[in-house]
């Protein structure tokens, strides 16, 4: 998604509104009567369509981070976390210890200073549901606590459950398997955390033998090795890094493919999981039914290294955000907050360096995150018609609306090279309507009044368009 000065190709966004006029401060463009006149109205438009509340998209935003038993103290994880506008980060009991320096308390004050939620697994190699379900329990109690995860790749990680070797270089996936069965039916048979999903392993698309991981329930007729009506999780959970050997390079649509829930998707993705598995090949849901899946990720991202520069980097993992809410992904988390440091290998991942110091991709997000910032859910969120006519394939659009009735129209483009103009035909003529750009600052880049139709450019990164914004 690099950024060139290649000639625009043209689309036009028509979008229908209605809203009271607002009072704005003054800004860097300022439009007005803007457009009137210059593209013809649609005859027709598509049929409204339902905003979706801000916070819902807000609170889909996770990050895996490292804790104090890694060397990253906890004030300045919560610098961090509070800076790019993270909802919920990826937990669970692996170095976790009641005298610390990781213990609950840890993730309680992590919570109490920023707000934040947490999935809470096994992590790497773990099986000790005692512990999991004991230490969640607090957690819950103080509202700090989102889904219960499984074992974090078992094809990497092994486990000993019961005496029975799983996952890694174990003949069978049977332990996993029965983990995760037994993770299920722990958290749903305890009155204080029933009500909490529980995520699936992640990797299960390694599975060795067909123990039926690729299933949230096992059904009737499926052939696996554990019996049908088997339970294992409420949500498919995913590690789809958009940068994979079968989609290696820069690219078009990168994030956008890489949350595709079909077979199209060319990273390890939710079909490679959870439709015909990339291991052994077992059959898992039809397509129809993954795009209805209830999904998530618990790891994706994009390190710095060749070709994918710092602007690259946040570009994508701005866009990773955004693609993954709009095909149908409840939660992401993107790996990593901070740069490890007490690893070897590339360690670029993070949204800030080992010095603490933001990186693009922190400055992009805490952008995003702060011109869409809003903490009440809207209970009946509004209507709106618009369509794109000759939508390029790169284009995308969300409409979001916050809890004080301002919707928030988000197109972007994943251009690798040039741009779209895209025109927003409004219906009537509307006394305000501010454009925000993340990639250069939380302020308005555009005031238009008194306009019907507005025409931006749209390259690599998203815009924000408020209208009725109070």
């Amino acid at each position: 998604m690099m950024r060139s000065t290649a000639p625009a190709k043209t689309a036009v966004l028509f979008v229908v509104v209605a809203f009271a006029p607002t009072i704005c401060r003054a800004q860097t463009v300022i439009d007005s009567d803007f457009s009137k006149g210059d593209f013809a109205a649609p005859s027709a438009l598509a049929a409204a369509t339902t905003a979706i509340p801000a916070t819902d998209f807000l609170n889909s935003i996770g990050v895996v981070t490292t804790f104090p038993d890694r060397g990253q103290p906890l004030p300045k994880t919560i610098e961090m976390v509070k800076y790019a506008g993270f909802r919920w980060v990826r937990g669970g009991i692996e170095e976790l210890t009641a005298a610390g320096p990781t213990s609950v308390q840890t993730y309680l004050d992590l919570h109490r200073q920023t707000g934040v939620r947490f999935s809470w697994g096994l992590v790497s190699g773990g099986t000790d549901l005692e512990k999991l379900i004991e230490t969640a329990r607090p957690l819950a109690a103080a509202d700090a606590l989102l889904a219960f995860e499984g074992n974090n790749e078992p094809n990497n990680w092994g486990v000993t459950y019961h005496g029975e070797q799983g996952g890694a270089r174990a003949a069978s996936w049977s332990a996993v398997a029965r983990l995760q069965r037994d993770l299920y039916n722990a958290v749903k048979s305890d009155p204080a955390l029933k009500k909490y999903p529980v995520w699936s392993i992640s990797e299960g698309g390694a599975q060795v033998d067909n123990v039926g991981l690729q299933f949230l329930t096992i059904p009737v007729g499926a052939g696996t090795l554990l019996p049908e009506g088997t339970k294992y999780a409420d949500s498919a959970n995913v590690h789809n890094y958009i940068y994979h050997p079968g989609s290696p390079g820069l690219a078009d649509n990168k994030t956008w493919n890489a949350a595709d829930p079909t077979s199209a998707c060319k990273v390890d993705g939710l079909y490679a999981n959870y439709g015909v598995t990339w291991g052994k090949h077992f059959r898992g849901y039809s397509e129809a039914d993954l795009l209805t899946l209830p999904r998530v990720t618990t790891e994706t991202g994009s390190k710095i290294d060749g070709l994918v520069t710092e602007d690259i980097q946040g570009l994508n993992l701005m866009s990773i955000y955004l693609d993954q809410f709009k095909r149908g992904w409840s939660h992401t988390a993107v790996y990593l907050l901070r740069d490890r440091t007490d690893e070897g290998g590339n360690q670029s991942f993070g949204f800030f360096k080992p010095d603490y110091t933001p990186r693009k991709a922190a400055v992009y997000l805490h952008n995003l995150t702060t011109i869409l910032a809003d903490h009440d859910s809207i209970p009946k969120p509004g209507r709106l018609k618009y369509s794109i006519a000759e939508q390029p394939t790169t284009v995308h659009e969300m409409l979001l609306q916050k809890s004080d009735g301002t919707f928030t129209l988000v197109v972007w483009n994943e251009r690798l090279k040039g741009a779209d103009d895209v025109t927003v035909h409004l219906a009537g003529t509307h006394p305000v309507v501010r454009t925000y750009d993340p990639t250069i600052g939380t302020e308005p880049i555009r005031l238009s009044n008194n306009i019907d139709s507005l025409n931006v450019t749209l390259s690599d990164h998203p815009l924000i368009i408020a209208i009725g914004e109070k």
